[in-house]
C-alpha cells in the first residue's frame, strides 16, 4: 500500500518538478493540481534581534492548483508561546489575498515590518507593507501611515526604528521617491481615519 501511495504522489509531483518547480514551495500556480495532503505546512520563523519574541508566517493557500504558501497568515508570539496578535491575508478562493514577500525586524526589536505581494498577480506595482508594534501589539498598514502605496517589496532600516521604502512622488505621478519614516513617532499618532 505504501508503494502505491508513493507512486501516486510521484506521479502528481513529478510534472511540477520537471518544470523546475516544487509544488510545495514558492508562490506559483501549477499546471496540474497537487495531490491532497501532498505538502507539509510549516511556518517561516522571524525571531526578534533580542530573542524575546518572534513572528511566524504560515502558508494559508489551500488551492491544490497552487503551491500551498501562495497566501499568508502572520502570527506574533513571545518566547513563552503567548499569542500577541495575528493577521490573516488569505482569500476564500486563494487568488485575491497576499503573501509575505519580505520581513525584517527593526534593530531595536520594537517593530516587525513585512511587505506583501498579491497572490493573484493583481496590482503588480504595489507591495502593501505592514508594521507590527511590540508596544501596542497591533499590526497596522504602513501605506495608511504614509497615505501612499509602497512600490517595492524591498525596504531597509536606517536607524533603530526608522524605515526607508519607495513610493510615488505625488498622486498621479510616475516618479518614485524614497520615504523615510520613524515608526515610533508614526505609531504615537492617532490612526488615520478610514477613507470614504
Amino acid at each position: 500500500m505504501l508503494k502505491i501511495v508513493a507512486a501516486l504522489l510521484l506521479m502528481w509531483v513529478a510534472p511540477a518538478l520537471a518544470q523546475g518547480g516544487d509544488p510545495c514551495t514558492g508562490q506559483q500556480f501549477l499546471s496540474q493540481p497537487r495531490p491532497e495532503g501532498s505538502c507539509n505546512f510549516r511556518p517561516t520563523v522571524y525571531p526578534a534581534p533580542d530573542q524575546t519574541m518572534h513572528a511566524l508566517v504560515f502558508p494559508v493557500g489551500m488551492d491544490l492548483n497552487a503551491s500551498p504558501d501562495i497566501e499568508s497568515r502572520v502570527v506574533m508570539r513571545n518566547t513563552d508561546g503567548k499569542l500577541l496578535t495575528s493577521k490573516d491575508f488569505s482569500s476564500p478562493n486563494g487568488t485575491n489575498g497576499f503573501y509575505v514577500a519580505r520581513a525584517k525586524w527593526s534593530p531595536d526589536s520594537q517593530f516587525l515590518v513585512f511587505s506583501m505581494s498579491s497572490s493573484g498577480g493583481h496590482s503588480p506595482w504595489s507591495f502593501p507593507t505592514w508594521v507590527f508594534s511590540r508596544d501596542k501589539r497591533v499590526i497596522v498598514s504602513l501605506n495608511d501611515m504614509i497615505d501612499k502605496p509602497t512600490l517595492s517589496d524591498d525596504f531597509e532600516f536606517t536607524g533603530p526604528h526608522t524605515i526607508k521604502a519607495m513610493t510615488w512622488k505625488a498622486t498621479g505621478s510616475e516618479t518614485q521617491v524614497p520615504i523615510i519614516l520613524d515608526l515610533a513617532e508614526a505609531m504615537s499618532k492617532p490612526p488615520p481615519r478610514a477613507k470614504k
